[in-house]
């Protein structure tokens, strides 16, 4: 997919189209095809010319990697410039596929479709910031509400404004006073798409030694992102502790993107500020999608997904959801059913660091889960993962394991991971992490002990190593257990 927007272009080949589409290759260049429009009304020769010759190597991409559906997006830039149809016609020409040029409400439609494809049951305001404009929708779930496109985009601002981030607060206030629905956000998650905003995001992650490096769902409580904002908006780029982890050409543009968000966030009155690293290009995929598709939970797709690509049986995985989600309700662990499907997930990513040395399975399988391309869950949950993981392989203690993800999750997760850490313990033992086993053995608990139940056929399973992994497990839940054979 090609996305030719008003500051970027940029190229995304994925592997297939699925519910979690993995990427193969991603590269932009920044053109700048917006500069100079509002003044000039037409696209500047100079990033037209940059604009065809990146044009030109991306079809050659293509062409190399053997793309066999190649969607090109056009957005505010190309819209609205006298020049815009003759641009999109040499862009045909060169790339030999037509362009979709979309509206300010298609695009504020395909940037919520992007947060429905990547975020567990969104409920508040999407805010998608390019280089010529801010569109914004409400959705709640998987509907998606009224919607509005707004001249706010970081290039467009930034010569309105003649340079200055505080005339570009005003304006950006005086637009954003125009849209009487923002209020609907209150309280609610503002969901931020656009390269601009993921700068500031990460410049705001680096600064405060956050301890993973995934956007994606990164979040910020709103006082804070506001004072952030202010005080980026007020700065010299250049001067801003950390700035090197956002690229030079990102830089300029840093306050004018502050100044919309903190403008954004006082008017909707949002709860926090919440990044997404999926956006139209993700939207547009997801809207592809036949109906069952999109319906799977994209957590557990891409769970699922690596789980066939490392563990050795990933049918065992499959096997681990079936039997926990017996033994969890038989000793009395009661979850919701947001952890539910983080259970779910970490039994199907519970052997993806087999192929290590065993000494260090456990921290592999942490730091694959804890930077993995994962969509469909926030901090905590993926920090729930990791954690479970972990103590599957490592252990039930935390000698080894870094204090910082732990600081991620919350008291609540951070026990269910040592029950399911146990749980995935206890079960390889039984199995040996190959299919077939698990399902002919039971758990019980009674006054006060829990039973794990052999049948007779598999009564040679039982001995020390057993006993010891059960007795773990049953301490976690305060019970003691014991090894019956059914006859």
């Amino acid at each position: 997919m090609i996305d030719i927007g008003s500051n970027s272009i940029r190229l995304v080949v994925y592997e297939r189209h699925a519910r979690t589409p993995t990427v193969l290759f991603n590269e932009k260049v920044l053109a700048g095809l917006g500069r100079g429009l509002a003044a000039t009304g037409r696209l500047a020769e100079k990033s037209v010319e940059a604009a065809q010759k990146a044009l030109s190597r991306f079809r050659r991409l293509c062409d190399q990697i053997g793309v066999p559906d190649l969607h090109i997006l056009a957005t505010a830039a190309t819209r609205d410039a006298e020049n815009g149809q003759e641009f999109i016609a040499a862009v045909e020409t060169i790339c030999r596929t037509p362009v979709r040029l979309l509206s300010g409400r298609d695009e504020a439609r395909l940037a919520a479709l992007g947060i429905v494809s990547g975020m567990w049951r969104p409920d508040g305001i999407v805010g998608d910031l390019g280089g010529g404009s801010l569109e914004l929708v409400e959705i709640h779930d998987e509907d998606i509400g009224r919607g509005q496109t707004l001249p706010l985009g970081g290039i467009r601002l930034q010569e309105e404004a003649d340079g200055k981030p505080a005339r570009a607060q005003k304006i950006a206030d005086q637009a954003l006073a125009a849209v009487d629905w923002l209020p609907i956000g209150k309280g609610k998650p503002f969901y931020a798409v656009g390269g601009t905003w993921r700068s500031l995001a990460r410049l705001h992650l680096h600064q405060n030694g956050y301890p993973l490096n995934v956007m994606h769902d990164y979040t910020i409580p709103a006082e804070e992102a506001i004072e952030f904002c202010q005080l980026v908006a007020r700065r010299d780029p250049e001067s801003l502790s950390m700035i090197e982890v956002v690229s030079r050409a990102r830089r300029p543009l840093l306050p004018y993107g502050a100044a919309v968000m903190e403008k954004v966030l006082r008017r909707t009155k949002a709860s926090c500020v919440t990044m997404s690293a999926l956006g139209l290009r993700e939207g547009l995929l997801f809207d592809l999608l036949p109906r069952e598709v999109k319906r799977e939970d994209p957590l557990i797709a891409a769970a699922r997904e690596l789980s066939i690509l490392r563990a050795r049986a990933p049918a065992y995985g499959e096997e681990l959801v079936a039997w926990t989600d017996k033994v969890f309700p038989a000793v009395g662990v009661d979850e919701t059913e947001y952890e539910r499907r983080l259970r779910a997930a970490g039994c199907l990513l519970s052997d993806i660091g087999w192929r290590a040395h065993p000494d260090y399975r456990g921290e592999q399988s942490l730091n694959i889960i804890s930077n993995a391309g994962f969509v469909g869950i926030d901090h905590p949950g993926r920090a729930y993962l990791a954690l479970s993981v972990f103590y599957r392989h490592q252990g039930l203690i935390e000698d080894s394991l870094g204090p910082r993800i732990r600081e991620l999750a919350h008291t609540r997760l951070k026990d269910r991971a040592r029950l399911l850490g146990g749980a995935l313990r206890l079960a390889s033992v039984l199995s040996a992490s190959v299919p077939g086993i698990l399902p002919q053995i039971e758990v019980r608990v009674q006054d006060g002990e829990m039973s794990v139940i052999l049948p007779a056929a598999l009564a040679d399973l039982d001995g020390e190593r057993l006993r010891k992994r059960a007795t773990q497990f049953a301490r976690l839940l305060g019970l003691k257990a014991q090894v019956e054979i059914s006859i």
